[in-house]
C-alpha cells in the first residue's frame, strides 16, 4: 500500500512539472501563426485645390523713452491701421490681435567700461491677423497695411474656408495606396487578401503654407499669386491573410 501511494505522488510531481513546459513550448507558436494571418500597411494619399482665402498678419512697432510713451504711440497707429482695413471692407470678426509686446530697449555701454547695459527706452509692437474672404482683394489689403502705417507684415498665408472635401479626396486616395500595396505584397508572398480587420488614420497633414514677405515703405499694387493648398493623408490597414 506504501509503494502504491509513493508511485501516485511521484506521478502527479511529474506532471505539474511537465504542464508549465507544454505551455511555454506551444504558446509562442500559436503567436507567430496569429500574427502570420494578418497584413499592416501604411497608405499615404494628397490632394490639392485652388484657395479661397488668405489671412495677413500685420502690425505695428513703436518705440518712445518710457513705456508708456511708447504704448501711446503704438496704439494711436494700431487704431488707425484697424481702421482702415473696415474701410477697405474687412468685417470685425476677420480681425483678431494675434501678439503685443512692451520690450526694453538697451544702450551698450563703451567697450572696457565694464558697466552695464542701460536701458534706453521701449519698443512696442502689436500685430493682428487679417482673413481676407476675396482673394481679389488681397493686393489692395497688402496696400492699405503700408499706407496705413504699418511696418510690419509677416506674410500671407493661403487656405479654404472648407478644407473637409479637399481632406476627403486625400483619404480615398490613401486607402487606394494601401490597397495597391497590400495586394502586390499578397501576390508576391502566394496569399490572398480577405476581409480588412482595422482602419486608422493618424492624423491628416495640414495644407502647406504659401507665404511671402513685404517690408518696404512705399509700394505700387502688390501682385499676388495664390497658387493651389495641397493637403496629405495617411492610413493604417489591417487585412486578414487568407491562404
Amino acid at each position: 500500500m506504501t509503494r502504491f501511494r509513493s508511485s501516485l505522488l511521484a506521478a502527479a510531481l511529474l506532471a505539474a512539472v511537465a504542464m508549465p513546459a507544454t505551455i511555454a513550448a506551444t504558446t509562442p507558436a500559436l503567436a507567430v501563426e496569429a500574427s502570420a494571418q494578418t497584413l499592416s500597411l501604411a497608405g499615404e494619399g494628397s490632394a490639392s485645390a485652388a484657395p479661397d482665402q488668405a489671412t495677413v498678419t500685420s502690425g505695428v512697432t513703436s518705440e518712445g523713452q518710457t513705456a508708456s510713451e511708447a504704448v501711446a504711440a503704438n496704439s494711436k497707429a494700431m487704431a488707425a491701421l484697424i481702421d482702415a482695413f473696415k474701410k477697405a471692407g474687412i468685417q470685425a470678426a476677420d480681425l483678431q490681435t494675434s501678439g503685443f509686446s512692451v520690450q526694453p530697449r538697451y544702450a551698450q555701454p563703451k567697450e572696457g567700461s565694464g558697466e552695464a547695459p542701460k536701458i534706453d527706452g521701449y519698443e512696442v509692437r502689436n500685430q493682428v491677423t487679417v482673413r481676407v474672404r476675396d482673394l481679389t482683394k488681397l493686393g489692395a489689403v497688402l496696400d492699405t497695411a503700408v499706407a496705413s502705417g504699418s511696418n510690419q507684415i509677416d506674410g500671407v498665408n493661403f487656405g479654404l474656408a472648407d478644407p473637409a472635401p479637399v481632406l476627403d479626396k486625400a483619404r480615398e486616395a490613401a486607402v487606394a495606396d494601401a490597397k495597391r500595396k497590400a495586394e502586390l505584397i499578397a501576390k508576391a508572398a502566394g496569399v490572398k487578401l480577405g476581409r480588412i480587420l482595422a482602419i486608422a488614420e493618424p492624423g491628416a497633414e495640414p495644407p502647406r503654407p504659401m507665404m511671402a514677405a513685404y517690408a518696404r515703405e512705399k509700394m505700387a499694387a502688390v501682385p499676388v499669386e495664390a497658387g493651389e493648398s495641397e493637403f496629405k493623408a495617411r492610413v493604417n490597414v489591417t487585412w486578414e491573410i487568407v491562404e
